[in-house]
C-alpha cells in the first residue's frame, strides 16, 4: 500500500508540473498573441494607413530580385575597366528583413517627409518678423533680400538638419570610388565625397533602411582620368557606371523599388552629363547633382541639381580671394573685366564687340603674363562670366570672392541654388543678344544700386566657400539641402 501511495504521489507531481508548464506555455502564447493584435492596431491606425498600402507594393519581379540577392547571385560585367576594379566591400543585411518591416521603415522615412512639408508651408507664409525664434533667425539669415523665401528657407533647414539621412554605397574601390580630386577647377567634387564618407559625419547613416537619400559615391573626374584613352571615346566612363549600377541593384533592393528616383550621382567635370547616360534611369530618375547644368542637354531642375564649381589652387581658394577689410576696401577703376580663352558659343561674341575696345572695360582672349588675373578681378566693379563649351565655369564663383558683381552671359545654364537664392539681388543676368549694348547696360546701374548688388554679393559669399569642417549653410550643406528639396518632391510610389 505504501508503494502504491509513493507511485500515485510521484505520478501526481510530475503531472502538476507538466500542466504548470503547458499553462505558462499557453499564457505566453495568448500575450504574445494579444501584444501582437495591439501593435497592429496602433500601427495603421495612423491618419497614413491608407498611404501606407500605396508606398511600396512588392511584386513578382522585385521579389525574384531579393531571391537573386539573398542568394548573393552578383551579376557584374567584366567588361574593360569593371573586372579589377568593382569589387563587393559589404552585404546588405537589410535583405533578410521581413516585409512588413520594410514597409514600417519606408513608412516611418515618409512620415517625417510628410511632417516637414507641412512645417515648411507654413513658415512659407510667415515673414521673417513673424519667425517663432527670431533671433536664431536673425543669425542663421542676417540678409533676408537674397533669399526666395527665408522663412521657408530657414524652416526647410531646420527639417534637414533634424531628419536628412544619407546612405553611402560601399561597393567599389578608390581611386574610382570613395575618391576625388580635392584641388584644381573640380575640387568640389571630391570634397563632397570626402565630407560624406567621414566616420563622423552627421547626415551619413550606415543603416541604409533609414536613408533619405542613396548616394553612388564615384568620381566622373577620376574616371576621365584613368580610363579615357585620348580618343574622344567615352565608352569605358559609361561601361564603369552602367556596371556599377547593376552591382549596387543586384547587391541592394534600393535601387530597384524606385528605379533611382531617390539616389543620387555628383560630377563636377565636364563630362558628367555624358556620362550619367550610361543607366537610362540614372539619367532620367536619379538626382543629378552636376556643375555642367545645362539645360539644353538634359538638366532638369525640379530633380536635378547644380553644384557651384569652384577651384581650389592646392586645396584652398587664393589668398587674394580671401575676405578681409583689404578687400572690402580695394579700389575699383575698372568698370568691367574679362579674360579667357575663346570657346563656346557666347565668349567669340564678347570679344568681337569688346576685344582691348574700352580702356574702361579690359576684355582680354589670354591675359598678359606680366598681368594678375585676380588683381583686375579685385580692381574691377563688374566681371563678366560667360559660358565656354560647357555652361559653368569656376568665374562665377571667382567673381563672388572678389567682390566683382557677376555679371551672368550664359544660354541654358541653371545657376547654383537657384531653388533658394535670388541672383538678381547680387548680380546682373544679361541676355547673349545684349553683349553689343553691355557698357550702356552697366553705366545705367546707379552707384546706390552697385552698392546694394555689393553688400548682397558680400553676404552671400558664405553659401559658396567649402570648409573644412563644414560650416552650416556652406557650399557642402546647400548643395546637400538642395538634395533634401527634391526628395521632399519625391514620394515612393
Amino acid at each position: 500500500m505504501d508503494k502504491f501511495q509513493n507511485r500515485f504521489t510521484r505520478f501526481g507531481f510530475i503531472s502538476v508540473c507538466i500542466g504548470s508548464i503547458a499553462l505558462v506555455l499557453l499564457l505566453s502564447r495568448c500575450s504574445t498573441s494579444f501584444f501582437d493584435y495591439a501593435l497592429e492596431k496602433f500601427e495603421f491606425s495612423s491618419p497614413e494607413s491608407e498611404l501606407r498600402s500605396n508606398v511600396y507594393t512588392i511584386t513578382a519581379a522585385e521579389e525574384e530580385i531579393e531571391n537573386r540577392a539573398a542568394a548573393a547571385v552578383v551579376v557584374v560585367d567584366s567588361r574593360h575597366v569593371s573586372q579589377q576594379i568593382l569589387s563587393l566591400r559589404s552585404t546588405n543585411s537589410s535583405l533578410q528583413q521581413s516585409k512588413p518591416e520594410k514597409l514600417n521603415r519606408i513608412n516611418s522615412v515618409e512620415r517625417g517627409l510628410a511632417k516637414a512639408r507641412a512645417s515648411i508651408l507654413e513658415a512659407s507664409s510667415s515673414s521673417p518678423s513673424s519667425h517663432r525664434n527670431t533671433t536664431l533667425f536673425s543669425i542663421d539669415l542676417p540678409n533676408p533680400e537674397i533669399y526666395r523665401n527665408p522663412s521657408a528657407l530657414h524652416r526647410s533647414y531646420l527639417e534637414m538638419e533634424k531628419r536628412f539621412k544619407v546612405y553611402v554605397y560601399e561597393e567599389g574601390e578608390p581611386p574610382l570610388v570613395h575618391d576625388g580630386p580635392c584641388k584644381s577647377v573640380y575640387a568640389v567634387e571630391g570634397r563632397f565625397i570626402y565630407e560624406m564618407e567621414r566616420r563622423k559625419a552627421r547626415f551619413r547613416t550606415y543603416d541604409p533602411n533609414q536613408a533619405y537619400v542613396y548616394f553612388l559615391p564615384f568620381s566622373v573626374t577620376w574616371l576621365v582620368r584613368y580610363l579615357y584613352e585620348g580618343n574622344s571615346d567615352a565608352k569605358p566612363l559609361r561601361t564603369f557606371v552602367s556596371d556599377y549600377v547593376r552591382l549596387v541593384s543586384t547587391n541592394h533592393p534600393f535601387w530597384n523599388r524606385t528605379n533611382g528616383a531617390d539616389h543620387f550621382m555628383l560630377a563636377c567635370h565636364d563630362w558628367g552629363p555624358l556620362t550619367s547616360r550610361a543607366n537610362k534611369h540614372l539619367f532620367n530618375t536619379s538626382i543629378r547633382v552636376l556643375c555642367n547644368a545645362n539645360s539644353s542637354e538634359g538638366f532638369n531642375p525640379t530633380k536635378d541639381v547644380t553644384l557651384p564649381e569652384i577651384k581650389l589652387v592646392g586645396g584652398e581658394v587664393d589668398p587674394k580671394l580671401r575676405l578681409s577689410a583689404t578687400l572690402s576696401a580695394s579700389p575699383r577703376p575698372y568698370l568691367a573685366f574679362f579674360a579667357g580663352g575663346v570657346h563656346g558659343p557666347v565668349r567669340p561674341i564678347l570679344l568681337k564687340h569688346w576685344k582691348q575696345r574700352d580702356p574702361d572695360m579690359p576684355v582680354f582672349e589670354y591675359l598678359p603674363k606680366h598681368l594678375n588675373y585676380y588683381d583686375f578681378m579685385r580692381s574691377s566693379k563688374f566681371c563678366f562670366c560667360p559660358s565656354g563649351y560647357e555652361v559653368a565655369s569656376p568665374r562665377v564663383i571667382e567673381s563672388i570672392y572678389s567682390e566683382c558683381i557677376p555679371v551672368i552671359l550664359s544660354v541654358n545654364f541653371v545657376l547654383p541654388f537657384t531653388d533658394v537664392l535670388r541672383w538678381e539681388t547680387f548680380s546682373v543676368l544679361v541676355d547673349v543678344s545684349e553683349i553689343p549694348r553691355l557698357k550702356e547696360i552697366l553705366m545705367s546701374i546707379s552707384d546706390e544700386k552697385y552698392e546694394w548688388l555689393k553688400r548682397n554679393l558680400r553676404s552671400v559669399r558664405r553659401h559658396f566657400e567649402l570648409n573644412d569642417p563644414p560650416k552650416r549653410y556652406d557650399a557642402f550643406h546647400l548643395t546637400l539641402h538642395s538634395i533634401w528639396l527634391r526628395r521632399l518632391n519625391l514620394k515612393l510610389t
